[in-house]
């Protein structure tokens, strides 16, 4: 088995694409699938972001000592 995509398989998945949409819709397309890339992009660099807080540790509980018994 060769490579998934091949330039020969690329080609034929544009023009499927370009059938499928037509040439006004895929500007369109693309602006969308941008801005979502970047949205995913931005929500992973704040959750990296919030976890490699300096100066923040994780909060512990530390369970009461047990009362004796009389």
């Amino acid at each position: 088995m060769g490579e998934l995509f091949t330039p020969m398989h690329l080609m034929v998945l544009a023009v499927v694409v370009l059938v499928l949409f037509g040439g006004k819709k895929l500007p369109e397309l693309g602006k969308g699938l941008g801005e979502g890339l970047r949205g995913f992009k931005e929500g992973v660099k704040g959750v990296s972001d919030e976890i490699n807080k300096p100066g923040e540790t994780a909060h512990t509980v530390t369970p009461k000592p047990e009362e004796s018994v009389k």
